[in-house]
């Protein structure tokens, strides 16, 4: 009898490793399925990737800085010249 009992529990051991190998399967097939919904989803959202958002708002920073150090340039040749700074309302357009 316990050898009867022995193969009884080898084979529900047995069983049981092959039920969770089964579910560990499913649980990567359905991650898979998710990740694969998600992407989709924030693809037709349209959203800007984080490394891309970082560059561009490095580009815009050092845009801003050379702007500024222009605007400084401009504002330091025209007290050379002696020209009075205009407002953008006095400066004809055209």
């Amino acid at each position: 009898m316990t050898t009867t009992q022995s193969r009884f529990f080898d084979e529900l051991a047995k069983l049981m490793t092959n039920a969770a190998g089964a579910a560990q399967g499913v649980r990567r097939e359905i991650d898979t399925l998710v990740q694969g919904q998600v992407e989709r989803v924030i693809n037709n959202l349209e959203l800007v990737k984080r490394d891309d958002f970082e560059v561009v708002k490095a580009m815009a920073a050092k845009a801003r800085e050379e702007n500024d150090a222009l605007a400084r340039r401009i504002a330091a040749l025209e007290a050379r010249l002696g020209i009075a700074a205009e407002s953008s309302s006095d400066s004809p357009v055209g």
